[in-house]
């Protein structure tokens, strides 16, 4: 299984934008990334498209097919873990960064902005790996301005990569 990281904040911290830039600068240095974003609930597919009509007749699990994308559909009794998730679908990757999460017992990196929210989400959780942020804050773990993309690339790769046979050369 591929170590997995959750990328975690308060609403609004800027914790996508972070992904958004963090994912190609990993991707730019030979690693294959997924990622998993959490969310209270969601709808893929649109209303009147082939697979929605599908789901809507009843299948328990649908997927979407192409020539460069798959996607699955699955009606699940309760929430996947984070370690279920990446065990049955993420295989083929070298690390997991996770969107939300804060309740599991992941390694986390916390955005905060010091404009949007008073104090840290995880201030004093064991499991907080590194701080991003805006503010002079010490946690007691790494801290990277929000700009320091790089800087917090090396950290992940340092802390948790180990380049693979995968690697894009």
């Amino acid at each position: 299984m591929p170590p997995i990281v959750s990328i975690v904040g308060k609403s609004n911290a800027g914790k996508t934008t972070l992904l958004e830039r963090l994912v190609p600068e990993l991707k730019a240095r030979g690693y294959r990334i997924g990622t998993i974003k959490h969310v209270h609930d969601f709808e893929i597919d649109h209303e009147g498209k082939d697979s929605w009509r599908h789901k809507q007749a009843g299948a328990h699990t649908v997927a979407i097919s192409s020539p460069k994308k798959v996607a699955l559909v699955k009606d699940v009794e309760t929430e996947e873990t984070l370690n279920s998730l990446a065990t049955k679908y993420f295989q083929d990757v070298d690390i997991v960064l996770a969107e939300g999460y804060k309740q599991e017992d992941k390694p986390k990196i916390e955005v905060f902005r010091s404009q949007v929210h008073e104090t840290p989400l995880c201030k004093g959780d064991e499991h907080l790996v590194a701080l991003v942020t805006d503010a002079g804050l010490e946690l007691g773990v790494p801290r990277f301005e929000l700009d320091d993309i790089k800087g917090l690339a090396g950290f992940v790769e340092q802390r948790f990569l180990v380049k693979s046979s995968r690697v894009i050369r």
